[in-house]
C-alpha cells in the first residue's frame, strides 16, 4: 500500500470520528506513523515516514477455519510458556477488537475462562466487559493481534494488575518490537516484523 493511499485512508478514518489510537489499530501502524500521515507530512517533498511496518492479517481474519488454526498455534505456545514459567492459565483475555475472536477460540481450546478487555479511547478509560470472566486472583494470558509500540499491551497489563489478576503472558499474531517482554511480562508472537536499515 502506498504512502498516499495510507494517508487517504487515515484521513477517511479521522473523518469517521476515529481517534488516533483507533486509526493505529485499524491500519496496524504505530502512533508516530499515523500522526505523520494525519499531519500531511506525506505530501511534502523529500519527507520520509517514521520507520514502521504495515502489518495486516486479513487473509486469516476472513476465515473461521484459518482463525481456529492460528488459535491452535497460539494455544500451543501458551502451553509451552506455562511449562517454561511454571504457571497454569486461568483466564484468556482478548483485547478488543481483534484479540477477541482469537481469545475466544483459545479459551475454548485450553478450556479456561474468557475475559474481554476494552482499551481506553480518547474519551473513555480501559474497562472489561462484565458479561465475561473476571480477573481477580487469576493467572491471565493477554491476546491481541499486533504489538506496535506496546502502549495498548502495557495499558492492559496494568489494568489486569489493578483488577487483582496476574498477567503471565502477552501473545500476539505480529510483534513489531525487538523486545520479548513488556513491563516484565513475556511477549510471544507468531511473527516478528521489524524494519531494517533505518
Amino acid at each position: 500500500m502506498s504512502i498516499e493511499t495510507l494517508s487517504e485512508r487515515a484521513d477517511e478514518l479521522r473523518e469517521k470520528g476515529l481517534s488516533t489510537r483507533e486509526i493505529c489499530q485499524e491500519l496496524h501502524l504505530s502512533r508516530a506513523t499515523v500522526e505523520w500521515l494525519l499531519a500531511k507530512q506525506a505530501s511534502k517533498p523529500g519527507e520520509r515516514p517514521p520507520a514502521d511496518v504495515k502489518a495486516g492479517w486479513r487473509t486469516i481474519g476472513v476465515s473461521g477455519f484459518r482463525m481456529r488454526a492460528v488459535a491452535e498455534i497460539m494455544a500451543d505456545i501458551i502451553l509451552e510458556e506455562q511449562e517454561k514459567h511454571d504457571f497454569d492459565v486461568e483466564v484468556v483475555a482478548g483485547v478488543m477488537a481483534n484479540g477477541v475472536p482469537l481469545g475466544t477460540l483459545i479459551s475454548e481450546l485450553l478450556e479456561v475462562d474468557f475475559a474481554m478487555i476494552r482499551p481506553s479511547r480518547e474519551d473513555t478509560s480501559i474497562d472489561f466487559a462484565s458479561n465475561f470472566a473476571g480477573l481477580k486472583d487469576k493467572a491471565v494470558v493477554i491476546i491481541d493481534d499486533v504489538v506496535s509500540s506496546g502502549a495498548t499491551s502495557r495499558e492492559v497489563i496494568e489494568f489486569v494488575k489493578q483488577e487483582g489478576g496476574e498477567p503471565m503472558l502477552v501473545i500476539v499474531v505480529i510483534n513489531k518490537r525487538a523486545e520479548n517482554e513488556l513491563d516484565g511480562v513475556p511477549l510471544r508472537a507468531l511473527v516478528r516484523a521489524r524494519p531494517v536499515g533505518t
